[in-house]
């Protein structure tokens, strides 16, 4: 049965290391225990070369006949957490960067105290991923960015976007006082996860407008451009959660704040034809409780 939980894992994400982290395995365990697979069922299940991992006829069949099974069990063992006193088990996140920091570390102490059975594996990125191929139950993000096809719950009030930059480099290079002005100053480039730069959004009588903003830095890492713009490198945009703290301690300076947009919060979501573990469950409903970045 471990095999066969090892093998549906490689095969899903054409891959050992990225199987090994979310089984909590490593490669070299899980090649050693698919080669004793193949020798007892006398197939090859698996193409490995170098580069790549495929699936073979063979795989491609045992793949297609055990996968439904395994995940009527695994919905069979998350049924027994009803018999607890507190859910226990596994749960997998994909989270882009400032959710993890904003949304998930106020909670996670409160978190760990309810249900010290529940393991949490938190991954932190912007890059698009298509989460469940990935092995995640569930995934984090902006809203209006949620795959249509997931069913979202909503985690957070809407977030506002900002410009700000560090004290020195507003004396340096004076302050912008419209968008239009970002043109003769030093700006991050925001690279999203799909590899596009970001245009800086605003709001002005006319409504929203965006700004393409050239730039000779650019960063897809909130804390890496939140830590540059600290140092005085250039103007800086994002939510304004990320800067308040540096905004109260005088930092960092807001600018162009009568331009400032506003866009949807933070939902989480899962595809509507798997089964919710009761720990994800669990944590919607602490961090609908304790509401980090209000609703």
């Amino acid at each position: 049965m471990a095999d066969f939980t090892y093998f549906l894992a490689i095969a899903r994400h054409r891959s050992f290391s990225r199987a090994g982290l979310e089984l909590g395995v490593t490669a070299s365990g899980l090649s050693h225990a698919l080669k004793g697979l193949e020798g007892r069922l006398g197939v090859r299940l698996l193409n490995r070369t170098s580069r790549s991992v495929t699936l073979t006829a063979a795989g491609e069949a045992l793949r297609d006949a055990v996968e439904g099974p395994f995940a009527e069990i695994a919905v069979a063992v998350e049924g027994l957490n009803r018999f607890r006193d507190t859910p226990a088990g596994r749960i997998r996140l994909n989270v882009v960067a400032d959710a993890a920091t904003l949304l998930l570390g106020p909670v996670m102490s409160a978190f760990a105290d309810r249900y010290p059975d529940v393991e949490v594996d938190i991954v932190a990125s912007n890059r698009m991923i298509d989460v469940i191929d990935s092995g995640f139950d569930a995934g984090i993000r902006h809203g209006g960015t949620v795959p249509e096809d997931m069913i979202a719950q909503r985690l957070s009030a809407d977030l506002r976007w900002v410009v700000a930059a560090a004290p020195a480099y507003l004396a340096r290079f004076g302050t912008p006082a419209t968008p239009a002005d970002l043109v003769r100053h030093r700006c991050i480039g925001v690279r999203l996860g799909d590899d596009r730069i970001y245009r800086w959004e605003f709001e002005g009588p006319d409504g929203e407008f965006a700004v393409p903003v050239a730039s000779r830095i650019t960063a897809d890492d909130g804390r890496a451009m939140l830590a540059m713009a600290l140092g005085g490198t250039g103007l800086v945009y994002g939510i304004a959660p990320i800067f308040a703290p540096h905004v109260a301690s005088g930092a960092l300076s807001l600018v162009l704040e009568s331009w400032s947009t506003t866009g949807p919060g933070y939902e989480l979501y899962y595809p509507s034809r798997r089964h919710v573990p009761t720990g994800l469950r669990a944590l919607i409903d602490l961090i609908k409780e304790l509401q980090p970045l209000g609703r």
